[in-house]
């Protein structure tokens, strides 16, 4: 079993409702994503991605299309902080998201890991399978998804 990596980035917005500091209020991050794809090396004469466990492009194309476009420069709401909700909603056009749990990179790397999983596993590859997604908030603060 062999792992791989492919590195993205986005931009978003959030804030931390009940934060003691400076997180409760609207801000934003370059936020870094790694996903960790494990399976075994594709081995089928002619296959384009013969000799890879995955084509990096493909990681990366999934990846955008189920999660990046839709995270990248949109502000992620918890759909409990009512008060930012009805701000958001008086922009009209303006790209919301909104979550089921409180958007700490904690809780954005776990919706990533479970959107991500349901995207590459056993739908690609040898074996294929997520193990996991690490978030950097800043260059400093992460948080890692992983499948035991």
């Amino acid at each position: 079993m062999l792992s791989i990596t492919r590195k993205l980035e986005f931009d978003a917005g959030h804030r931390i409702p009940d934060h003691r500091s400076q997180c409760r209020n609207l801000h934003g991050h370059r936020y870094v994503l790694e996903i960790t794809l494990e399976g075994e090396i594709v081995d089928v004469e002619g296959a384009p991605d013969r000799g890879m466990v995955m084509d990096f492009a493909d990681v990366k194309s999934l990846a955008v299309q189920h999660l990046v476009d839709r995270w990248d420069h949109a502000f992620l709401v918890f759909e409990g902080d009512t008060q930012v909700r009805e701000f958001l909603d008086t922009m009209p056009g303006h790209k919301t998201v909104v979550l089921d749990r409180i958007p700490t990179v904690e809780n954005l790397a776990l919706i990533a890991f479970e959107i991500l999983s349901n995207v590459y596993d056993a739908h690609y590859g040898v074996d294929l399978r997520l193990r996991r997604v690490r978030l950097y908030e800043t260059p400093n603060c992460w948080a890692d998804a992983e499948r035991k």
